[in-house]
């Protein structure tokens, strides 16, 4: 009996767990099928996006609000959508807040079927409380922390450490001398890698600063190469964007390039998110930084219960990686930091990369569970 899978990804990051996730149950049940919501990752392990999840990548209260009426139509087309296909279980990806609704809205209309989420919330950084909520319309919990499982346990909601999904990513494995022969770039140049973010919101609150920041640091070193890996989220904007910008750059495309280019660069400037993690993986010293709306900022302040954002600082519990935010996030502190970055300066990693579980493969163990918790039911 083949084996039907329902997964839904709200953003690049969780299409990116999502794609590979795919790729294990295929090689665990090759008659699988999997159907659902992904973008360009999951799409290139075979799934048909039921839409755009272009539509879905918003963070910030304020900034999901004008979205809102599109976001819920599209909730009623995924519950339309399963009860067609009928799957043996359903994983909703990251997003946590949209994935909740989603799955209250499925157990609300008499939805049976296992329900799984993937990427805990951070309930140890928002509201430990939260944790007794995850349960009413979750089935399982995969958790990419080790220390995740106990904030769940507590009130019954069965909780699996599974380990970071980056560690299998092969950010660590580009290939430098490809990259560099394919665009050109001379053994000269050091390669400046730029990554403004996955999301609209993002890119309108950091791409500008991030390309003034690159035009201070190639008017002292003409040396300098930039990079910028996109996603299929933000590429138009960000093309849009760059077509008349004379700074020497390269917009790339896809995973293994972004991997190569990170082979290849020197530093990188980054949006806080996943992606921090692919560069300490690669071993590319970086920055990175982050500016939202202020009242959504605001709102974030109050809640927030951690000194850093950025996932190796916390396990270390020092800050290992340069963080610049809100008020913070300027051209001139961003500028003086890279420019420190160039001179040399090694950010130590390995300890929390081998916390994250690096010599595991998270996907292959996530794929087992579902396929254990489908036969169970």
């Amino acid at each position: 009996m083949t084996f039907k899978v329902y997964l839904i990804a709200g953003e690049p990051s969780g299409d990116i767990l999502g794609a590979r996730v795919i790729h294990a149950l295929k090689e665990k049940v090759p008659d699988s099928q999997v159907f659902g919501v992904g973008g360009e990752s999951m799409q290139a392990e075979g799934l048909k996006s039921l839409f755009d999840i272009k539509d879905l990548a918003v963070m910030g209260l304020f900034e999901v609000l004008p979205k809102l009426p599109k976001i819920l139509k599209h909730f009623k087309e995924i519950q339309k959508d399963i009860e067609q296909k009928k799957p043996d279980i359903i994983m909703t990806i990251d997003s946590y807040s949209f994935s909740a609704r989603v799955h209250k809205m499925l157990k609300k209309s008499g939805c049976n079927i296992p329900h799984v989420h993937l990427v805990a919330p951070q309930v140890w950084a928002w509201n430990k409380g939260r944790a007794k909520t995850v349960g009413h319309f979750i089935d399982h919990l995969f958790c990419l922390l080790p220390n995740e499982p106990k904030y769940f346990a507590p009130y019954g909601m069965p909780a699996t450490f599974v380990g970071h999904p980056v560690i299998e990513s092969g950010a660590d494995k580009g290939d430098a001398n490809a990259f560099r022969e394919k665009y050109n770039i001379s053994n000269d140049k050091k390669i400046v890698c730029l990554l403004p973010g996955s999301r609209s919101n993002e890119i309108k609150y950091l791409l500008n600063d991030f390309l003034q920041v690159a035009d201070n640091l190639f008017a002292t070193n003409p040396k300098l190469f930039f990079v910028i890996p996109t996603v299929a989220t933000v590429r138009d904007k960000i093309e849009k964007k760059l077509k008349n910008w004379q700074t020497p750059h390269l917009i790339i495309n896809g995973e293994k390039e972004r991997y190569n280019a990170f082979a290849a660069s020197s530093v990188a400037l980054a949006a806080s998110g996943t992606v921090s993690l692919e560069l300490a993986l690669a071993g590319v010293p970086h920055l990175i930084a982050y500016r939202m709306n202020n009242l959504t900022a605001a709102l974030a302040r109050r809640i927030l219960k951690i000194k850093y954002v950025n996932l190796i600082n916390l396990i270390m519990d020092q800050p290992v990686i340069p963080e610049l935010l809100q008020e913070k996030c300027t051209v001139a502190n961003m500028t003086q930091t890279i420019q420190q970055l160039l001179k040399g300066n090694s950010q130590h990693t390995d300890e929390a990369l081998i916390k994250l579980g690096k010599g595991i493969s998270p996907s292959e163990k996530i794929a087992e569970s579902l396929i254990k918790l489908a036969r169970n039911t």
